[in-house]
């Protein structure tokens, strides 16, 4: 099993840079998060990344879906996932190798902006290493919990537009639970809360690493890969 979804990681990792829309999608998503997190570097007189953590999350609400819309919804456009599954290779295999591959390309993105990272520690006082690193940390879980959401949304359609939409969607009801709680019944607020992406990582990003967080973030990509996966075998029924 271990080498099949190597195997798939390598494909779809091997399919991402020799894309421009990769490299244009990347380009993009350095940009914006170098723009957004420095213009204020100086102004604000702080030595930490708060800006950086605030604008990647929001970054992140059209970064993914442009990520994910293509990995199934392409395959089955171009019926190279019938051939895929010809091979001995399972439906758990394909999303999980799909999964990590993106997740791989957050990552990279992340991997980035730690020339910002270098430059609060160089300049900086007093800097906490520890809320920076928990940051990152935080980052890259929410950044697996919005593929496996992007990678579910590509496997019910064959359109990659209909599945940036729908992953975009998604995400952005996620993104958004936390901050719409004035408008929710009392009785309501603590689940709104604790559904949304952004009350689990400011949690994490503020330098405290509670397990309730981690367990939030495995839940959220265990059910989605686990639906993509019911998905695509629901095809071997039609």
């Amino acid at each position: 099993m271990k080498t099949n979804i190597g195997l798939i990681y390598k494909k779809e990792i091997s399919s991402f840079f020799n894309s421009a829309v990769a490299y244009i999608t990347l380009i993009v998503f350095l940009l914006l998060a170098g723009w957004f997190s420095m213009n204020t570097f100086f102004l604000i007189n702080q030595s930490d990344l708060r800006q950086l953590f605030s604008i990647v999350p929001i970054i992140y609400l059209a970064f993914i879906p442009a990520v994910t819309m293509n990995l199934i919804a392409e395959e089955k456009n171009d019926g190279t996932l019938e051939f895929l599954t010809t091979m001995p290779v399972s439906d758990a295999e394909i999303v999980i190798g799909k999964f990590l591959a993106s997740l791989a390309l957050i990552g990279i993105a992340l991997l980035f902006t730690f020339t910002q990272l270098f430059t609060v520690v160089m300049i900086g006082n007093n800097v906490d290493l520890g809320a920076l690193i928990c940051g990152y940390l935080g980052l890259l879980l929410l950044g697996g919990a919005y593929t496996a959401i992007g990678i579910f949304a590509s496997s019910v359609t064959d359109n990659q537009i209909v599945a940036f939409i729908v992953s975009f969607l998604i995400i952005a009801i996620f993104f958004i639970l936390d901050k719409i709680l004035m408008f929710v019944p009392g009785f309501l607020s603590t689940i709104f809360e604790y559904m949304s992406t952004g009350y689990h990582f400011e949690s994490i990003s503020r330098g405290v690493i509670d397990s309730r967080n981690i367990i939030y973030f495995a839940s959220v990509i265990t059910f989605f890969l686990l639906l993509s996966i019911r998905i695509l075998e629901m095809r071997k029924w039609r």
